[in-house]
């Protein structure tokens, strides 16, 4: 089974998704979290599941519309580990940097 292992920034990306939906009332902030790490668990079986987009890595999307969340990662073959790099809202432009 693959390793999954977050990288630092997810923790501040996790920390910028709660502050927007605490300042949006948009629910139980912790709940949306667990949602996203445990969605990201189905790496450890299926590292490929994620759409390509360009140099080795891939996106996980995890739910639909306004409470959708897209995962960036990176699947390294050799350890078998995946790297979950960054975490946004769906309807975010970008990660941040």
């Amino acid at each position: 089974m693959t390793r999954i292992e977050l990288a630092p920034e997810v923790l501040e990306d996790f920390d910028r998704i709660l502050a927007h939906l605490k300042q949006h009332d948009s629910g139980n902030g912790p709940a949306r979290i667990a949602s996203i790490v445990n969605a990201v668990d189905v790496l450890a079986h299926s590292p490929r599941i994620g759409r390509p987009c360009g140099g080795g890595l891939r996106e996980l999307v995890i739910g639909t519309d306004a409470s959708g969340f897209v995962a960036l990662y990176q699947h390294l073959d050799a350890l078998d580990v995946v790297l979950v790099l960054a975490a946004r809202s769906q309807r975010e432009a970008g990660y941040s940097n």
